[in-house]
């Protein structure tokens, strides 16, 4: 959790320091993904179920259960992504040539690259949409910003490559978007599906 901070203000730095250390990929897990993970599911719960949405001058909420449960999904959904992008980075580092390449080492890569995604889940306490675009957007184009200035330092290889294999990463992660959005029609239609509530 130390380097949050070191993240957001100096992200160089930061980025070296990450290199210097060594974890295993359980380290990784439990020294900083499983935490910050929870960050968006437990505030997309409460925002959800406790809060609402204001549409059309009503509240829409999702029941608690139904809440608990896609947050559930949520949270295994982002635990296991980070893993397979963290593979996947592994496995394109030995393409783009780059050095003090394991596995652990990649998927800390992949959790860190996310901190702003995950900081930004806060947001869910209290839903409001077009908050949630903007503030999601900025988070975005930091996490995007952290993976390109993040894999030449951690691999020891010039920006060029890094600049390739960062795009790499971004395509990879494109595409895991795709099949996240598919395994949610599955989910649903084995009976994952939300189950809304009238607020007022």
């Amino acid at each position: 959790m130390k380097h949050i901070l070191g993240l957001l203000s100096k992200p160089h730095q930061e980025w070296s320091r990450i290199r210097d250390e060594s974890h295993s990929i359980v380290g990784q897990y439990l020294r900083f993904l499983i935490w910050i993970a929870i960050l968006p599911p437990l505030a997309w719960w409460y925002g959800a179920s406790q809060i609402g949405w204001v549409l059309g001058g009503r509240t829409i909420l999702l029941t608690s259960s139904s809440a608990a449960q896609i947050m559930g999904l949520f949270y295994i959904a982002i635990l296991l992504s980070i893993g397979f992008l963290g593979y996947m980075i592994y496995w394109m580092a030995k393409t783009y040539d780059g050095k003090n390449n394991d596995i652990s080492r990649a998927i800390g890569v992949a959790a860190y690259m996310c901190t702003p995604m995950f900081l930004v889940g806060i947001t869910g306490l209290y839903p409001v949409l077009w908050l949630d675009m903007i503030v999601g957007t900025a988070a975005a184009a930091y996490t995007l910003y952290l993976l390109y200035i993040g894999i030449p330092i951690v691999y020891d290889m010039p920006k060029e490559r890094g600049f390739l294999f960062a795009s790499a990463t971004v395509a990879v992660g494109l595409v895991l978007m795709v099949a996240l959005l598919g395994a949610t029609v599955i989910l649903w239609e084995m009976g994952a599906m939300p189950v809304f509530t009238d607020g007022n």
